[in-house]
């Protein structure tokens, strides 16, 4: 398992990147020991250039937020969204604490333990993560069952995997379980999922 599914032991040592978001460039502030340290990652910027930033008054979920770029990107885009900012890693939840700040989104980007935010029995309008593909099929099951009946009815999860990392064979188990699933959009070697509630 990666070191960035633990909280790191040590000096946090930070460094200062750019990331395009949603068509604008942010700067950003990350560190070792968080997923993808040295800049965005391939990943979450295909998923950031094709799905659609969501518009109104919403609720939104960054599952597995890192040090940040989808929750503030989507806070910035989308004036009057909330986001709750998700992550095991105690870093990277401060990470992304400060750089909404930085952003200026600080209000409506809330950062949180998955059993931190689950207490509050939340609903959201849409679900955004480039999901943790190597903690494992079983645990990344569990993960998507637990977070996608958080969906509102008429909500849309937005997920990035890897072609390689069995993108195809995620979207047949997510079929399989009553989720309905379309790919979006693939490029440079990821697939972009949107996953819609169950109908029953």
């Amino acid at each position: 398992m990666s070191h960035y599914f633990e909280t790191p032991t040590g000096p946090v040592r930070t460094r200062t990147v750019s990331a395009r978001v949603f068509g604008r460039d942010v700067e950003f502030t990350t560190a070792g020991g968080v997923f993808s340290g040295d800049g965005l990652d391939h990943a979450t910027a295909v998923l950031l250039r094709s799905a659609p930033a969501p518009t109104g008054t919403v609720r939104l979920l960054d599952l597995g937020c890192g040090w940040g770029p989808i929750a503030v990107g989507l806070a910035l885009a989308c004036p009057d969204a909330t986001v709750d900012a998700v992550d095991v890693n105690e870093v990277a939840l401060q990470l992304t604490r400060d750089n909404a700040v930085a952003a200026g989104v600080g209000s409506r980007v809330r950062t949180g333990t998955p059993e931190q935010v689950l207490a509050d029995e939340p609903t959201y309008d849409q679900i955004w993560s480039n999901p943790p593909i190597r903690i494992g099929k079983d645990a990344l099951h569990a993960l998507l069952a637990t977070w996608l009946p958080r969906l509102a009815p008429d909500g849309i999860a937005w997920l990035v995997v890897g072609k390689n990392l069995g993108a195809d064979s995620l979207q047949c188990w997510l079929v399989d379980q009553g989720w309905p699933c379309e790919r979006v959009a693939s490029a440079k070697g990821f697939r972009v999922l949107q996953v819609r509630p169950r109908t029953s």
